[in-house]
């Protein structure tokens, strides 16, 4: 048996079916999802968990019909006027990763000041990826590199390492486990080079339902495996 994840990554998946099937509008659902990011942290920190990496918006949903962009939007501007009180009050890092550029102006200047003011805090970690994919995440860490090899910056040959450290992800570990809620079982272009060796959860229950007690078996189911990191087991 492992111990506990030290990184889990969460896909907020099916917010709009959990609303649907109440018979209420999309943008419900992804309400109530938004509700559910602080309780789920405190729980993971409680289990031991220090890092947590959600998958709030992909470089993808833009193709989302307007009004469902234009609430997820007011959303996250609601969550970071409410966030810097949260980071403080339980003494939690924020973080958010993906291209800053294609948000308005005031909600990159409400991510710069929460990252800012809850840099130093010690507890939970919490990454948000926001107008993020993993393909773009990639592309843009190689233009980033060719840059810096044309200035001097970067001497040859590239190693894992400095790779890793391009990425959007650099200052993070790994993540040990990822979860998909609402019975979807694909990545989604969701940190493609960072899961190498991650353990997949897939469970029915859609983010909205997913508390503590989910959360639970999931980190349960984890710490079953047997983690080998294309090794073999010892006899």
């Amino acid at each position: 048996m492992v111990e506990a994840p030290n990184h889990v990554a969460i896909i907020l998946d099916g917010n709009g079916r959990w609303a649907k099937a109440k018979g209420m509008p999309r943008t419900y659902g992804h309400k109530a999802g938004a509700d559910n990011v602080e309780p789920i942290c405190r729980a993971a920190y409680d289990m031991g968990i220090r890092y947590m990496t959600f998958y709030a918006f992909s470089t993808e949903n833009w193709s989302r019909p307007d009004d469902e962009v234009s609430t997820l939007m007011n959303l996250l501007g609601d969550f970071l006027k409410k966030a810097k009180k949260t980071a403080r009050d339980n003494n939690m890092r924020v973080r958010v990763i993906g291209d800053m550029s294609r948000l308005e102006d005031k909600l990159q200047k409400g991510i710069a000041e929460l990252m800012e003011e809850s840099a130093a805090y010690t507890g939970l970690t919490l990454t948000i990826a926001l107008n993020y994919g993993s393909r773009d995440e990639i592309i843009r860490a190689t233009n980033h590199m060719i840059e810096d090899a044309k200035s001097g910056k970067l001497t040859m040959p590239v190693t894992e390492e400095i790779f890793s450290g391009y990425l959007d992800t650099a200052d993070l570990p790994d993540p040990d486990l990822l979860i998909r809620t609402s019975g979807e079982q694909r990545l989604s272009n969701y940190l493609l080079w960072q899961m190498a060796y991650t353990e997949f959860y897939f469970t029915e229950v859609p983010w909205p339902d997913f508390h503590e007690e989910e959360l639970k078996k999931a980190v349960e189911a984890y710490m079953n495996r047997d983690r080998r990191y294309g090794g073999v087991k010892n006899v």
